[in-house]
């Protein structure tokens, strides 16, 4: 997986576009924010994040739809329970994945953050290779974006408390902060 810096595409990963983004105010990308989701809930690799995002999503599929039916949202990239990694919107476009938000005190985090979403739930562990692909994209977006330092990554809760509990207490930060810090200053 190689990000292509001039158009913000990473080479190497699945492409879907969505039609949910738009531009990006001027200014730096400083934050990374780490989501979860699965469609319907706790069930995967049935392909309906994709089509959710690309609103595509044939409501008449699952009960649990109808509620996100007029929903339009995206996010940078999803990390599939394989470790496969789908790219939706380029990381110079704002992509719609953190809503009403607040990091330090700036508002409107999608302005100036990246959204990764994993595939998983709040409460089922998350895989080894979508951790090994995490480590790797974040890696990749550190280097293009030298503003998003390890403090400046962060969950979907930490942006917006008491709306989101994404990525839930299942997702291991002390294993992917320490993986991300393995071998600096070397």
């Amino acid at each position: 997986m190689q990000l292509d810096s001039a158009s913000g595409w990473c080479e190497g990963v699945r492409h879907c576009p969505s039609p949910n983004f738009n531009a990006r105010p001027e200014g730096e990308i400083s934050l990374l924010v780490i989501h979860n989701i699965s469609l319907p809930p706790a069930q995967f690799a049935t392909g309906k994040v994709q089509e959710f995002f690309q609103n595509r999503l044939d409501v008449t599929e699952h009960p649990y739809f109808a509620g996100i039916a007029d929903l339009r949202v995206s996010a940078h990239f999803l990390i599939e329970r394989d470790g496969t990694v789908t790219q939706f919107v380029s990381c110079l476009d704002r992509a719609w994945h953190a809503g009403v938000s607040c990091f330090e005190g700036r508002e409107t985090c999608n302005d100036f953050s990246l959204g990764i979403e994993l595939e998983g739930t709040d409460d089922l562990p998350f895989t080894d290779a979508q951790y090994a692909a995490l480590v790797d994209l974040t890696r990749q977006l550190q280097a293009a974006f030298r503003a998003i330092t390890v403090q400046r990554i962060c969950g979907h809760s930490d942006i917006a408390p008491g709306r989101k509990t994404d990525p839930g207490p299942a997702f291991d930060w002390a294993r992917y902060r320490a993986a991300l810090t393995e071998g600096e200053g070397q």
